[in-house]
């Protein structure tokens, strides 16, 4: 059953490379063919150019997901815990979550100037909404007859909150990290692209200016398996949790 997901990749491969290896109906620079992509990724290989810009890429999306997530849920718990609060609060989240992460590339740069900083803060404003309302929803959602059975035998807020709100909202705030991963991605390459000068991003820009879109393609790619591999992660994540 695994290999009935591979029948469509390997369909839109074999046209890819007829239209484009054989039939030449488009010059490489618009739609490189297939041995082009592979004979760039090799080069990049090679060269190690790769590698580096897979890390410098990852770290930054690490970084602007562990600060999205430690804001996020905290700040989900208290607003979620607090009606009165979240009252408050509710007028600038809900002018501040419709901006897209792209719009804040100008002040990034402004801010943080050009290297790892403006792309985290790029990624932490597009992935930190996400997980603030799951987590909101998901405190919400406890179900008050556990609340209930948990304060008759007498515990406190404390233990309220630790062993009782936070369980049952794990699942949100884990339905919300999976969504925010690739929000997250797209948001590196974004700002990679303007704010900084290494990372897949910034490849996929240099190599475009040069014609060489074998390796814009490569840095495409990479970016989707790198989604694909984070998506997996965090399904074997939400079986665990909801089996």
């Amino acid at each position: 059953m695994g290999l009935d997901k591979l029948v469509l990749p390997i369909i839109i491969v074999i046209a890819w490379y007829i239209i484009s290896d054989v039939l030449m109906l488009f010059p490489s620079y618009i739609l490189p063919g297939p041995l082009e992509v592979i004979t760039a990724f090799i080069n990049q290989i090679s060269s190690g150019s790769l590698f580096r810009d897979i890390i410098d890429t990852l770290y930054r999306v690490l970084v602007g997901m562990f600060l999205a997530a430690v804001v996020g849920i905290s700040l989900g718990i208290v607003l979620g815990e607090s009606k009165r609060l979240e009252r408050l609060c509710n007028l600038i989240i809900s002018i501040l979550r419709p901006i897209p992460p792209i719009a804040w590339i100008p002040f990034s740069i402004l801010w943080f100037g050009i290297g790892t900083a403006p792309a985290v803060f790029i990624i932490f404003m597009g992935c930190v909404f996400p997980i603030l309302i799951s987590t909101i929803d998901g405190v919400r959602r406890t179900r008050k007859v556990l609340l209930e059975a948990a304060l008759s035998f007498g515990a406190s807020r404390t233990q309220l909150l630790t062993e009782v709100i936070l369980p049952s909202t794990i699942p949100y705030i884990i339905s919300a990290l999976k969504v925010a991963i690739g929000v997250a991605l797209m948001c590196t390459i974004a700002g990679e692209m303007i704010g900084s000068s290494t990372g897949i991003g910034h490849m996929i820009l240099t190599s475009t200016n040069i014609f060489d879109t074998g390796s814009t393609v490569v840095g495409m790619l990479v970016i989707g398996f790198l989604g694909i591999i984070f998506d997996y992660i965090f399904t074997k994540i939400q079986e665990r949790i909801f089996w």
